[in-house]
């Protein structure tokens, strides 16, 4: 059964070229609008499928695409063209402070993730001790968020994302920031998801991490596919490319 379909999805920004500092200037700008905006396409023509209790990585350079795609799979983001099929819930954990609200307490925050993935109070009153146990967080649960380390809100963005039992888990660099201690946590708890047949896409620098918990993974670079397959094949295409 496929969880994740993506079918040769593009996005796009564009990237002004001059800042406007003068009425003047922003005048003009907008009579030669054409000339004032470069096109960058973060993201093109990348299709792949995913099937359901399949880790899936995604490596590359900074500045490739990773988390321009990773977000489109959360719609946070739009594609400009192509589509994005998802069978069931989705939970994401991408850059710090996604989806969080820094002037509410943690407390605050965690029931409001919770409700945006469709689970009632009353659900989340089941998990919510486990949530803050897991991030080893309980007595800051009152505290607002803009007082937490990106360390502590990171604890708290991986716990909240795992404990509300979604089918499909985005993972944006996880493991890149937190002590040696709650990584291993993290290793720990997604392979338990895999053990229990949840589907994962996991963006990391980290080639170990890659090897050692995706089924299968994918290069992207310049927003366009390089390679895609076993691990061991993807990853050496990477480390060529890097001159490695």
């Amino acid at each position: 059964m496929t969880a994740i379909v993506v079918d040769n999805i593009s996005k796009k920004f564009r990237i002004p070229h001059q800042k406007k500092t003068t009425l003047f200037q922003r005048g003009l700008g907008l009579i030669r609008r054409q000339e004032e905006f470069e096109e960058f396409w973060a993201v093109r023509d990348v299709s792949f499928d995913v099937g359901k209790g399949v880790t899936f990585g995604i490596i590359g350079r900074n500045g490739s695409g990773k988390s321009t795609l990773l977000k489109m799979l959360a719609k946070v983001l739009y594609p400009d063209s192509g589509k994005i099929a998802t069978t069931g819930r989705v939970a994401c954990f991408l850059e710090l402070g996604v989806g969080f609200q820094l002037e509410l307490t943690a407390e605050e925050n965690v029931y409001i993730y919770s409700a945006i993935l469709g689970m009632s109070n009353k659900q989340t009153k089941k998990i919510y001790n486990a949530i803050f146990d897991f991030a080893e967080l309980k007595k800051f649960e009152n505290m607002k968020l803009k007082n937490f380390s990106s360390g502590m809100i990171m604890r708290l963005a991986f716990s909240a994302a795992f404990h509300t039992d979604p089918d499909i888990v985005l993972i944006d660099e996880v493991l890149s920031v937190g002590d040696e201690s709650f990584q291993k946590k993290c290793v720990t708890k997604i392979n338990e998801f895999k053990n229990a047949g949840k589907t994962i896409i996991f963006v990391s620098h980290s080639l170990d991490a890659v090897s050692q918990i995706c089924t299968r993974s994918m290069l992207i670079n310049d927003g366009k596919v390089l390679a895609m397959g076993e691990n061991e094949v993807v990853i050496k295409k990477y480390l060529e490319l890097l001159g490695n």
